[in-house]
């Protein structure tokens, strides 16, 4: 071990820990079956994202010959090495977890995945007339001959390859592509339970018809996954709508980085499709199983099967909020926090709901970066500018994999005469802030959400993060001042309590480290405890070594990435990383400083990596309010008393579950839902108890 890595652990190794996480849970006997299944495709997603983005990016460091090293000391190629050698045992992994334990409970549930070979004859014919009425119809073989170019196919759909023998015994190779058809689950009639068959292997079994006088020898499917790290050179991009639209188009032809089919394949057609794709042995991934374990989603959300899911855990309303006065009432009387999933998101949308159609609101100016396909913030905006309202987007056109959305939003929204800015050119804008301008007899007010998550009320039911609602009229020119600076070239005005990112978040974040390491060394308490997503810059990881070895207890709660050693005697023996995986996921970043006992507690849109600290627009958000404080440091305490879903980072980069033994079960995120329940029914049954007279009309 080199002394870099006795420091860090490499980004890439910690992030396949995390997914590994996700995958222990889809091993997990505790969890209902289908959301086994759910954690099972989520990993596959995941991995799909990880090749496209982080592989790609490696593999284009390994071809240009970068010999640098990460701040673990690994060289690009040693990381390649280390990540073909951990995905290869991690998809080895899925796959028994698949075949050998979900796919025999799921059968003895009744739902089956039909092999061709098993059809009844009823489902026979039915699976003949789907094939030959729509696969057939849909899907268009194409014959490659050695003298043209391999075709140019779909990053991540779905293909089969087929190697055809005529009557003079001459071969050649034919792809088809699935491309966009939703018919990868062919349902089947079955006198009981769900029975399905896979399209790939439906068609091996009618493929011969599209090839009459000529043998079939062999059918495949096959995957491929392109290297999607492309981004916009904006220094030489004139018009960044179209510059982005010509990074979706390169995406459409990145370079194949991984190739997965079956195992079962010959090396004939091995050999072709990596002539044909310009890929190696090494990133080949031959597997026993189905290809794309992402598709299982759908599966996992099949209905008539509720016993095999989670409870239903339903959104409530937040408790000390009354239904029946407006937001601009409620957040004028006091400062909200909001916990989502637990609590409802409908609070958000409905303040922006409210500002459309309030009168008196003059102004909305809103930050957007990723989006529901269906919505209803976007429809709040464009409401309130069809009412007259001075309306301002930021849409981020960088968003990565929503870039397409974003610029069909941003069209949408311009022409409704909604002014969109484009995102700040070199950074990409993640603050999550809406910033609301009313008229009232005491004169104009701002009102404002921060939020840790993104606006989009369809994963606010399946992340957990944080909404914050305020009218502090320093929160609320620090607002209108972040918006003057992104939207008119204004150089940025010294904030009164928000920081920035890439002008001082950093600095923020390295000083109330600092505090509590020098506040230790003098003999005061001092504690950090702290919870995001992603820990990765080495700066502030070796400031909180430093106040580690000044004796100061820090408590990380790191979902993701986490390149910070704990547990290392001189070194990091006062600090504690925790990672919970459970049926939400964990997105909220809450920072808190014990500062004396003068408790500095902040909200967050950035994680602590130098692309969130250097290379985005990020918000830390001071909360001031003594209940607002005290609802998020008992939530952040919580997550360090989970013994259920919680897992310990180990000096050596593993993770350990934690296990109750003879403690009281506690599982955090079943507490923070109980906890909302709890409040919401006192909160009704002491409204119950107030008797409230019908008063006669005044004239």
């Amino acid at each position: 071990m080199t002394e870099k890595s006795k420091r860090f652990i490499n980004r890439e190794l910690s992030w396949l820990e995390f997914n590994q996480r996700v995958l222990d849970e889809a091993q997990n006997e505790a969890n209902p079956l289908l959301e086994r299944l759910k954690f099972l495709a989520i990993t596959a997603s995941n991995l799909d994202e990880f090749f496209m983005v982080r592989v790609g990016s490696l593999n284009m460091m390994v071809e240009q010959g970068a010999s640098g090293t990460d701040a673990a000391g690994l060289t690009p190629p040693e990381q390649m090495a280390a990540i073909r050698e951990r995905c290869q045992q991690m998809v080895k992994d899925q796959y028994d977890i698949l075949l050998n334990q979900l796919e025999p409970r799921l059968k003895q549930e009744g739902i089956v995945r039909q092999h061709r070979q098993e059809l009844t004859e009823k489902q026979y014919q039915v699976l003949q007339n789907v094939i030959e009425e729509e696969a057939f119809s849909i899907l268009t073989p194409m014959v490659v001959r050695s003298d043209q170019e391999f075709p140019l196919l779909i990053n991540q759909s779905m293909n089969v390859c087929v190697q055809i023998e005529n009557a003079e015994k001459e071969r050649r190779f034919v792809v088809v592509p699935f491309a966009r058809t939703n018919l990868r689950f062919i349902t089947l009639p079955s006198e009981s339970g769900y029975q399905y068959i896979l399209l790939e292997d439906a068609l091996a079994l009618f493929i011969p018809r599209l090839f009459p006088g000529e043998t079939v020898l062999e059918t495949v499917p096959f995957r491929i996954t392109r290297n999607a790290d492309f981004e916009l050179r904006e220094d030489s991009a004139s018009d960044l709508m179209v510059g982005m639209k010509e990074v979706l188009d390169a995406r459409k032809e990145g370079t194949c980085i991984r190739l997965e089919t079956s195992e079962f394949i010959t090396s004939d057609m091995l050999r072709f499709l990596c002539e044909g794709l310009e890929i190696d042995g090494p990133e080949v991934y031959a597997v026993p199983g189905p290809l794309d374990l992402a598709a299982y989603f759908r599966m996992s959300s099949l209905g008539g099967y509720d016993h095999l899911k989670y409870e239903d855990w339903p959104p409530l309303r937040e408790a000390s909020l009354d239904p029946r006065a407006t937001l601009f009432h409620e957040i004028a009387n006091r400062d909200l926090i909001l916990s989502h999933p637990y609590e409802s998101y409908d609070p958000v949308v409905r303040f922006l709901e409210e500002a459309a159609a309030d009168p008196d609101v003059l102004a909305i100016k809103q930050t957007l970066y990723r989006t529901s396909s269906q919505s209803a913030v976007i429809a709040a905006l464009k409401s309130a500018a069809e009412r007259g309202k001075h309306v301002t987007a930021l849409v981020e056109l960088k968003a990565r994999f929503d870039e397409a959305r974003n610029i069909k939003w941003a069209g949408e929204l311009e022409q409704v005469g909604i002014q969109v800015i484009y995102g700040v050119k070199g950074l990409k804008t993640h603050a999550k802030v809406c910033l609301v301008v009313r008229r009232e007899p005491s004169g104009i007010r701002r009102y404002m959400h921060f939020g840790t998550g993104n606006y989009n009320e369809s994963t606010a039911k399946m992340y957990s993060d944080v909404s914050f609602m305020t009218c502090n009229p320093d929160l609320g020119a620090d607002a209108s001042n972040f918006f003057n600076a992104i939207s008119g070239y204004s150089q940025p005005m010294k904030f009164s309590k928000i920081e920035v990112a890439p002008i001082g978040l950093r600095e923020k974040i390295l000083e109330l480290i600092n505090v509590e390491t020098d506040r230790k060394k003098h003999g005061q308490k001092a504690r950090i405890t702290v919870k995001m997503n992603s820990l990765v810059d080495s700066e502030i990881i070796e400031a909180l070594y430093q106040a580690s070895q000044a004796g100061v207890k820090v408590r990380l709660n790191i979902r993701g990435i986490c390149c910070l050693r704990p547990g290392v005697k001189g070194l990091s023996e006062n600090i504690t990383v925790v990672s919970i995986i459970d049926r939400f996921l964990e997105h909220s970043r809450i920072f808190h400083f014990l500062h004396g006992g003068d408790d500095r507690v902040y909200i967050s849109s950035a994680d602590w990596m130098p692309r969130n600290l250097d290379r985005r627009v990020e918000l830390l958000v001071p909360v001031d309010d003594r209940d607002c404080k005290v609802k998020l440091v008992n939530t952040l305490n919580m997550y360090f008393k989970d013994n259920v879903k919680s897992r310990t980072l180990q000096p050596n980069g593993t993770y350990k579950l934690v296990e109750p033994g003879n403690r009281k079960a506690v599982r955090v995120q079943e507490y923070l839902y109980s906890r909302a329940r709890k409040d919401l029914e006192d909160a009704e049954r002491s409204q119950r108890m107030v008797f409230e007279p019908h008063l006669a009309a005044e004239n």
